[in-house]
């Protein structure tokens, strides 16, 4: 017979059950685009996130551990089995792999995903060898320019060039001394750079994405804000610095590229209103929520903590549309870029606005091996990890608020332990 307490513990448990498998999210994204069977599926497995992972399924993967291991959280070992199983045999990443016991095509392995998966690793510690053939494959895919590419052998790109400056950064490479054809790493960068002649003030420091085809280089800001990061030899995740006074050089001096990078990214975030934007073709300017977050990884970096500071607070309280994604379901990268800024400026990752992003990235996959201790919860918190995850599964299933479908699921919870207390109550009578 059940106790009074076992029947609400089994009514509290089957809530939870129903919201960490992530049945509402799936039935209210039905029919709404790439949330379907492959979405459901990844729910069940070790991959962080509800969404079709083909494009980013690495990428979102090596973030989401970094994040969660900086707010001391040990990710569970299927999750780190994962993104070590998706590893190619020549020391690559691609995007996403269905079936990691076909080999790669070393075409279309991703220097992005790899780049992150490779500075996950390396974070996490104890995996040498798989840091180690990833950094090798880094160097056996540069180019003549000193740079890289999205995939092997096309042209190089800054963005690319940057995060791969910060895989090998991360896994202890001196990147002064990868080179090919006499470019190293660092010149391949800067060559995307804006310099200061010739240059309008406004566009000083800034990185292109590539050269047109006149080799005329355009400011991209999200370039400059992963770019900055790699020009001062950073790396993810980024640990808050002491404060550094911005230097512009003089009128017959230029400063060095990281300290230009920094430069522009300060004054771009101050005439934006702590954030930076992104326009496309016959539309208004949007909010650029990578960007910035990326800006903020690269400012709390070179030393820059107070334009940071503001643009990661303008980020806690305008980065729910970025979170939720384009169907309604909690974006695993997006969460896991927002914590590591949170923690790069010293920012409290579970009261981001009104937002517990820890919690939230949580609940997006496997239960974590372990969490923190907390030796005082304040009476309003939840009263252990299981309660938070499911709270935060509640409060992403849907952009705002609960969907009709999980009306439906708490009626039925509801109904089950009504049911449970009067059996329980019928036992007692009899």
């Amino acid at each position: 017979m059940l106790s009074a307490a076992r029947a609400w513990g089994a009514t509290a448990l089957t809530a939870a059950a129903l919201m960490s498998t992530g049945a509402a999210p799936a039935l209210a994204a039905s029919g709404s685009g790439p949330a379907s069977a492959s979405a459901s599926a990844t729910r069940t497995s070790a991959l962080y996130g509800r969404t079709d992972p083909t494009y980013d399924g690495v990428w979102r993967q090596s973030l989401s551990l970094m994040a969660l291991r900086t707010q001391g959280v040990t990710p569970a070992d299927s999750a780190v089995g994962w993104l070590l199983q998706q590893q190619c045999a020549d020391g690559g990443w691609p995007s996403y792999n269905a079936d990691p016991a076909k080999p790669c095509n070393a075409t279309t392995e991703d220097t992005n995903a790899s780049s992150v998966a490779l500075q996950a690793l390396a974070s996490l510690g104890g995996h040498t060898d798989a840091v180690s053939k990833g950094a090798n494959w880094f160097k056996t895919i540069q180019n003549k320019d000193g740079g890289w590419s999205y995939n092997p052998g096309g042209a190089s790109d800054a963005n690319s060039t940057a995060l791969a400056v910060s895989a090998l950064t991360a896994a202890g490479v001196d990147v002064k001394s990868v080179a090919k054809d006499g470019k190293t790493a660092l010149s391949g960068l800067s060559a995307f750079q804006l310099g200061c002649t010739g240059t309008p003030a406004a566009s000083r420091g800034a990185f292109a994405y590539q050269p047109d085809k006149s080799g005329k280089l355009a400011a991209n800001d999200l370039a400059s804000a992963q770019a900055a990061l790699a020009a001062g030899q950073g790396r993810l995740p980024v640990s808050a610095t002491a404060p550094v006074t911005a230097a512009t050089g003089s009128a017959t001096t230029c400063p060095d590229s990281a300290t230009l990078a920094a430069d522009y990214l300060s004054s771009r975030l101050a005439s934006g209103g702590n954030h930076l934007t992104q326009s496309l073709a016959g539309a208004s300017p949007t909010p650029d929520y990578n960007a910035t977050a990326w800006a903020v990884l690269s400012l709390a970096h070179a030393g820059r903590n107070d334009a940071a500071a503001a643009a990661v607070n303008w980020l806690s309280q305008n980065a729910q549309p970025w979170i939720q994604g384009d169907h309604g379901m909690p974006n695993a990268g997006s969460l896991a870029t927002l914590i590591l800024a949170a923690q790069a400026t010293g920012k409290d990752a579970t009261a981001f606005g009104t937002t517990n992003l820890v919690a939230q990235l949580e609940a997006t996959g496997p239960a974590p091996k372990s969490t923190p201790a907390t030796t005082a919860a304040p009476s309003s918190a939840p009263a252990s990890a299981s309660a938070t995850r499911a709270a935060a599964a509640a409060q992403s299933s849907s952009g705002s608020g609960f969907s009709p479908w999980w009306i439906v699921g708490v009626c039925l919870v509801a109904g089950i332990g009504i049911g449970l207390y009067l059996s329980y109550a019928r036992g007692k009578r009899s």
